[in-house]
């Protein structure tokens, strides 16, 4: 059945409309901003992976068209890997909604989202986010939300919900706000010289925001959502969860008070093999379940060591930090370079100089930029 909704947000008007686009999916809405649009379809198979981990894949794609735009390419046409925003904002929609999958979930899923329609005031990824978890509601997909997202910028002292692209350049706070019903789940943004005060009201300011748009999906599940599908996660052998906890707690947790983390490493590593020995041909044909136990038993370990005796799993302090050294000048040829070492994690970084004519071009949805500072992590 078509649905379509709305509610306003700082004197506009927010939309999620379903069930007339990708009724092959799973599930599919259309979200709409001013004259910005948002199509998000998501899937999941019906075959469980053996995989120790939710195999979702979240994908955010900017299409030329939406703002009227040819590719700027030789082909004048959409190819090659996502661009740099396509990829950061892929991990904004998947940071939230990933823990809201059941927790043994192993059926691959996909959430793909396409921008229709920019129209240079409204930035289409926080539509983005909330076209996901609306999608996920009405699907048969088991997803503990729903959420919301909103932009909150700071202009004149005054907070706003979904600043404009023009108002972005005069706003202290740029930070995107996701959030349920009760609490925030993820915060992504930065400010210029903001105190922490400022940047928890603005938070806090964010969530009561969204609430309608909360309100606005449970509604849409009620209309044209469907049953989730029945989902019992692998039940563990409890005898054998006892049997492991016994031979080896004591044993992990002398392994991580160890502060070398190569040394660390090897000292699980050698108790997991030693383990599986134990534990013998009987229990062979649970070696991707034994392997799972031990791994949850490390961080319920870790987490235990954390919150009760105050400390890190290497003995370090909460304030203490591993040692630092940096070394600078050691390339001869490069116009700049430096070497950066905390405890056994190290960093090196290689400076070039370029003339107005090496400036980075990228083509977005806006318009073409020009960066003349680029930072390559690899």
């Amino acid at each position: 059945m078509e649905t379509l909704l709305k509610t306003e947000i700082r004197g506009k008007t927010l939309s999620i409309e379903s069930g007339k686009h990708a009724k092959q999916a799973s599930g599919s809405v259309v979200v709409r901003y001013g004259d910005t649009i948002v199509l998000v379809a998501v899937v999941s198979s019906h075959e469980e992976r053996s995989a120790d981990f939710l195999p979702l894949t979240v994908e955010y794609q900017e299409k030329g068209y939406a703002a009227g735009r040819i590719p700027g390419n030789y082909f004048r046409r959409e190819i090659g890997r996502p661009s740099e925003k396509e990829t950061l904002t892929a991990r904004i929609i998947d940071r939230p909604i990933r823990p809201l999958f059941p927790k043994g979930y192993r059926f691959e899923t996909q959430v793909i989202a396409t921008v229709l329609s920019m129209d240079q005031e409204n930035d289409p990824d926080t539509l983005a986010l909330i076209g996901a978890s609306a999608a996920l509601e009405i699907s048969d997909i088991p997803f503990e939300g729903p959420i919301a997202c909103v932009r909150v910028g700071r202009i004149d002292g005054q907070f706003k919900i979904n600043p404009t692209v023009d108002e972005y350049e005069n706003s202290d706070i740029n930070i995107i706000v996701a959030g349920s019903k009760t609490g925030v789940v993820m915060v992504e943004g930065g400010g210029n010289i903001v105190s922490e005060s400022d940047m928890l009201e603005a938070i806090f300011f964010g969530h009561k925001s969204m609430q309608p748009i909360i309100d606005m999906q449970l509604k849409l599940k009620e209309i044209n959502g469907v049953p989730k599908r029945t989902f019992m996660p692998i039940q563990r052998d409890e005898a054998l969860v006892e049997t492991i906890e016994s031979k080896t707690s004591s044993k992990i947790y002398d392994a991580l008070a160890i502060p070398e983390k190569s040394k660390r490493s090897a000292a699980l590593h050698d108790l997991k093999s030693e383990m599986f020995k134990e534990l013998g041909e009987a229990n062979a044909d649970q070696k991707d379940q034994v392997d799972g136990i031990f791994n949850d038993l490390i961080k319920k370990i870790s987490r235990n060591i954390i919150l009760k005796e105050r400390r890190r799993i290497d003995n370090r302090k909460f304030d203490e930090i591993r040692p630092i050294a940096c070394d600078i000048d050691i390339l001869p040829r490069p116009h700049g370079s430096a070497l950066f070492t905390r405890g056994e994690t190290q960093v090196l970084g290689v400076m070039t100089l370029g003339s107005g004519q090496d400036e980075q071009r990228v083509e977005t949805l806006i318009g073409e930029e020009q960066r003349p500072f680029m930072l390559h992590y690899n």
